[in-house]
């Protein structure tokens, strides 16, 4: 069997497992996010803040995924919110079978948004539905402009586009001219945040949060 026939038959046995996580998930009213990134893009530390913000109002879970540790989904845990890990023991990106053995360990009758947090990786995960409602993808100003054109299924399949570590933006040479104009070719509708998690900033997070409210409000509507 050819490179190409095998893809295909991932990818496809992948839709499959996904479509039925989406069901599950929609019939439960959750509102999920696929939350991608390359790897130090400050994510975790920005979903620490969401959680921070957000839990009181909203039942949040999240889905932690990493090569090896646990050491993020600690971090999720200590915010008081369901949290199962996915360890792909080197896999560079979430599947829905993986998804599903996760789902299992929540109880989704508690659970109004549902954030998944990649593994960190600008390629492999842009190929994988979750069963998600919107992909988010972080992009910290450390490490550069040029990623949405070198990356670009990423940041044409998103949603939403958080631009972090805004407090370090002149310490760079991150053009935020290009990166718009960039952005603009790829995904003219994406949704775009600008943040910065550093706690005497906190630069956008209620922004964002106020936007998360939103989407989850109109899917209770649905």
């Amino acid at each position: 069997m050819s490179e190409i026939k095998v893809v295909a038959n991932i990818l496809h046995t992948n839709e499959e497992i996904t479509s039925l996580n989406k069901r599950l998930l929609n019939e439960k009213g959750i509102y999920v996010i696929n939350m991608m990134s390359s790897p130090g893009s400050g994510k975790t530390s920005l979903l620490e803040k969401i959680i921070s913000k957000l839990k009181d109002r909203i039942r949040i879970a999240v889905i932690e995924g990493d090569l090896y540790t646990t050491k993020d989904a600690e971090r999720i845990e200590a915010q008081g919110v369901p949290v199962v890990q996915i360890n792909t023991g080197g896999a560079c990106h979430l599947d829905g079978k993986m998804i599903k053995g996760a789902l299992d360990s929540l109880n989704l009758d508690n659970v109004d948004l549902l954030v998944i947090e990649n593994v960190g990786n600008l390629v492999c995960p842009a190929a994988f539905e979750l069963g998600e409602d919107i992909k988010i993808t972080v992009l910290s100003t450390t490490e550069g402009n040029d990623k949405p054109l070198k990356y670009p299924r990423m940041f044409e399949n998103s949603g939403a586009i958080i631009l972090n570590k805004m407090d370090l933006l002149e310490l760079t040479n991150f053009d935020k001219a290009e990166f718009y104009k960039d952005i603009n070719s790829l995904n003219a509708l994406a949704t775009i945040f600008e943040t910065s998690c550093v706690k005497d900033q906190d630069q956008g997070i209620d922004e964002l949060c106020s936007w998360l409210s939103q989407q989850v409000n109109i899917n209770r509507q649905l």
